[in-house]
């Protein structure tokens, strides 16, 4: 197992206690660092027969903090259902002075991480889903819509994404234009500006209605027009909800709502099987 670099950001020494339990690998190495994945193992993975599915978690944060203990909860729960979880750190503000532009770049590298070391890891390429908020949100769309290039890499796309308060527009009457290199990078980089045709995977978006870091509206505006294109794409929304509404430690319930709507749309979409105590919990 690999260890995670030490680092002076504030909060760092209380994540790396909550990552304590997770198997931990470089995914990427990068001139201002390596950038680590953290992995979650079901109770009875065998990596040498086993072909899991995979939820892959971006944590949120603006652009501004490192925070990949966030989804740590939601990592146990999918866990237990029989899933690979990894909460995935890329690069922002307090980790290497990062920007959104490398944050993108890192969810494709992490995407293409899992894909080309499927076998090894005993997990099933074809049954990936990203998870982000917020600024992580918006590099799993990034990904998504705006594969690689070079034809001969693996495609970051997954398979599914589920997004909480993603930031889906980056123009300049978006969120966070201003942190990219240019404004015209921001522009050409937005999801809502740039939805290809078709094919795009199917998408869950959560989103408080009092969100004001990341306006409601804007993923009201991005869901009409993902399915435009005859592209699956829910959006559940949260009256009374701010920015951080589906956090263990902001809101059980809705913690609780967001998790069970996540599994039911997994299940939905054949990547997940049914849960045996579903309906035990009520």
């Amino acid at each position: 197992m690999n260890t995670p670099p030490k680092s002076p950001v504030i909060g760092e020494a209380r994540n790396q206690k909550l990552l304590s339990s997770a198997t931990s690998y470089i995914y990427q190495q990068t001139p201002k660092g390596d950038l680590m994945a953290h992995f979650f193992f079901p109770p009875d993975y065998n990596f040498e027969v086993d072909r899991r599915p995979v939820v892959a978690f971006f944590h949120g944060g603006i652009w501004d903090i490192s925070a990949p203990s966030q989804f740590i909860p939601h990592c146990h729960h999918f866990a237990s259902r029989g899933m690979v979880a990894i909460t995935i750190e890329y690069r922002n503000q307090a980790l290497q002075d990062g920007t959104p532009e490398e944050a993108i770049v890192d969810a494709k590298e992490a995407m293409n991480f899992l894909k080309v070391h499927s076998a090894s890891m005993g997990i099933n390429p074809e049954k990936i889903v990203a998870v982000g908020a917020s600024a992580g949100g918006n590099a799993v769309l990034c990904a998504a819509l705006h594969p690689h290039h070079d034809e001969e890499r693996v495609s970051p796309k997954p398979a599914a994404m589920v997004l909480f308060g993603p930031v889906s527009d980056t123009t300049v009457k978006g969120i966070g234009n201003e942190r990219f290199t240019t404004p015209k990078i921001g522009k050409i980089l937005s999801p809502s500006s740039n939805l290809p045709q078709k094919d795009l995977p199917p998408c869950l978006i959560f989103h408080g209605k009092a969100d004001r870091v990341v306006p409601f509206a804007q993923s009201e505006r991005f869901v009409k027009k993902y399915r435009k294109r005859k592209n699956q794409c829910e959006l559940m929304e949260f009256q009374n909800a701010g920015h951080t509404f589906f956090n263990f430690n902001s809101d059980e319930q809705n913690y609780e709502l967001t998790l069970r709507a996540t599994d039911h749309f997994l299940v939905g979409l054949g990547i997940l099987e049914p849960d045996p105590l579903a309906g035990l919990m009520h």
